[in-house]
């Protein structure tokens, strides 16, 4: 992959599928207590009318959405996502090697160099975690295991080198995220991004002492082991993202998502948990700054 010289320019667009509504849905009722948004992918141009970065930050600060946790998955958005971390403070990064990239890397000979890079960026100030980082088993078949699990052992070293969080890419892969982790140990903060797992690997994996972040399609309707999990993770275990521009919340899936939309999902997740609102943002704006630091420097 070609190296970015101007961090700031790269901007990649979304591949529209089929017959999707483009449109950015209206803003939701803001939130009195702030929170953050802990995983989204604002190097992706979506919609209608893309939004700039400023835009993002300003509609989410309308919102009631703090500051953001931008991820990269490559080379290239996980130099943007420092960049984006070190010129705004509303901003934190994580960088990593996507596990459905590190195929491809090490196909090329380039998985150690790819890891090389990452390793830089993250002794950046505000390089708070590795990610996302994982397991794929879904789009990754059994020829390019080898080199996620290769990829995944290398990102946990960084995590622990550095004294930063490690967010999880987990699909399709529970058992085997789970015992790489109790094989190699697991970082001190270990947040498994956009949860996707039952309410017994939520009681698991909290009891080891990992986050469980939830994002919208805690909402849908097909979802219900999402909420099993929501219901039994301890509070103090609890994160929100939006993964945007993908995951995007009832009732507006499969429109353009991003951080202004964490709202509709803090609010859904309120009302499952029978909680106010403003008691679970509380709880989740310290969860966020426990595991990623306080975003303004």
């Amino acid at each position: 992959m070609a190296e970015v010289t101007d961090p700031s320019k790269y901007v990649r667009e979304r591949t529209q599928e089929g017959r999707r509504d483009i449109r950015y849905p209206d803003a939701p009722e803001p939130l009195a207590v702030p929170v953050y948004d802990n995983h989204a992918h604002l190097e992706i141009a979506d919609g209608d009318d893309p939004l700039t970065l400023e835009q993002q930050l300003d509609r989410a600060a309308e919102a009631g959405v703090a500051g953001v946790v931008q991820a990269g998955g490559d080379i290239d958005s996980s130099r943007w996502s420092a960049w984006a971390a070190a010129s705004h403070p509303r901003v934190l990064a994580a960088v990593a090697i996507h596990p459905n990239e590190a195929p491809g890397y090490a196909d090329a000979g380039r998985l150690d160099e790819a890891i090389g890079v990452i390793d830089e960026l993250a002794a950046q100030p505000r390089v708070r975690a590795i990610g996302e980082t994982g397991l794929d088993f879904f789009r990754t078949d059994e020829a390019g295991r080898p080199a996620q699990f290769e990829s995944f052992e290398a990102h946990i070293a960084l995590a622990k080198k550095h004294d930063i969080a490690m967010q999880i890419h987990d699909r399709d892969a529970h058992d085997a995220v789970l015992q790489t982790l109790e094989r190699v140990g697991a970082p001190e903060r270990t947040v498994f991004h956009c949860f996707s797992g039952d309410a017994e690997m939520a009681h698991l994996a909290a009891d080891r002492g990992y986050w469980l972040s939830f994002a919208g399609n805690v909402t849908f309707k097909n979802a219900q082991n999402l909420r099993d999990a929501l219901a039994v993770t301890p509070l103090g275990r609890i994160l929100v993202e939006t993964d945007a521009p993908f995951l995007t919340p009832m009732p507006h899936r499969g429109r353009p998502n991003a951080p202004y939309l964490v709202p509709v999902t803090v609010c859904f997740m309120a009302a499952e948990l029978g909680l106010g609102v403003d008691e679970l943002c509380a709880q989740l704006a310290a969860n966020t700054l426990e595991v990623y630091g306080a975003f303004e420097d």
